[in-house]
């Protein structure tokens, strides 16, 4: 099947550069709607059978233009959500993004048994995020559109793409309303087909100053 893995429009968090991953989360910014506002046209090309958000509200949001173009509805799913972030929840500086990102990143090459300072392993996310991929590719449909997070995405990315190294997705960002194509199932393997890391809508879209740390790369992260 084919997957299109989309990122969330941005949100205050990312904009003041926060680790925002807890329930129900914050909405978009005014930006992050239009951000969404733009994902039908730019995806106007794609056949899109079903669309998929994940619990926090700005996945919602973000999916909710595109879902109305199809005709569809926007199904929910409860294992596509962001990595939680432990014990560095809310904060902005920059050893606490450094720390979120090397242990999800330590997941995404292959250290499953790494824990998040205050959270979950990475056999916690792979174990949730690929039940829920597992079902929509159980579902049959061909293509379908999954509205998640930067973090989330890249480092299943990371752990299930065949065709790149692991260490892909930390070397590369991912804006709001960036865009993954992968092609394949878990039996087959997954192939990495298009890497889109900023906005689908165009440049204009793109909030450069943003801090916006679960999309940015580990040696930014880093300094």
């Amino acid at each position: 099947m084919r997957l299109l893995l989309i990122r969330h429009g941005q949100t205050p968090a990312n904009v003041l550069g926060q680790l925002d991953t807890a329930h129900p989360g914050p909405g978009l910014t005014e930006l992050g709607m239009r951000q969404a506002a733009e994902i039908p046209n730019a995806l106007r090309d794609e056949s899109i059978d079903a669309v998929f958000a994940s619990t926090l509200v700005r996945t919602q949001l973000t999916a909710a233009p595109l879902a109305t173009a199809r005709g569809l509805s926007a199904t929910v799913l409860g294992g596509i959500h962001e990595i939680e972030a432990g014990d560095v929840e809310g904060l902005s500086d920059r050893d606490s993004v450094r720390v979120y990102l090397e242990t999800v990143f330590a997941w995404g090459s292959g250290d499953l048994d790494f824990v998040m300072p205050g959270g979950a392993d990475g056999h916690n996310f792979f174990g949730r995020f690929n039940a829920d991929i597992a079902e929509i590719v159980e579902s049959g449909v061909d293509t379908a559109a999954v509205v998640s997070h930067g973090a989330a995405i890249r480092v299943w990315v990371s752990g299930n793409a065949t065709n790149v190294p692991r260490s892909f997705a930390g070397e590369h960002d991912l804006g709001n309303t960036g865009v993954v194509v992968l092609e394949g199932s878990f039996d087959a393997g997954w192939r990495l087909l298009e890497w889109e890391s900023t906005p689908v809508g165009g440049a204009d879209l793109d909030d450069i100053a943003a801090p916006d740390p679960t999309g940015e790369t580990l040696d930014e992260a880093r300094g």
